[in-house]
């Protein structure tokens, strides 16, 4: 059975294309579809590998956003820090953050 079509059914149909089309031309007919499949597939596989792709070069510029915009906050993390006179040597933004928001409360 292939496709909820039945054996019968395939018979009728052969029938019906060989009455249509007569014994020489179903094997070329046959080929030309078997033909046409096969690029349809083809045509199918590339597009799905152009997707793929496309959505590996979005996930890999979000990555680099993403990293981008943790440097520049730690850049302006530091850049409160010294407006504010504390000292940024050798301090990691955790600890830059808590010296600034103890300043500000005070």
């Amino acid at each position: 059975m292939i496709g909820g079509i039945g054996p019968s059914e395939m018979m009728l149909i052969f029938a019906v294309l060989l009455l249509l089309f007569g014994a020489n031309k179903l094997p070329e007919l046959a080929r030309s579809m078997g033909t046409s499949m096969g690029e349809f597939k083809k045509a199918q596989k590339e597009s799905e590998q152009s997707l793929r792709d496309y959505e590996k070069s979005l996930k890999n510029a979000t990555q680099v956003k993403s990293t981008e915009q943790a440097k520049e906050k730690d850049s302006n993390v530091k850049q409160v820090a010294s407006n504010l006179g504390i000292s940024v040597e050798g301090k990691s933004n955790d600890e830059l953050l808590v010296e600034i928001n103890s300043m500000l409360k005070n």
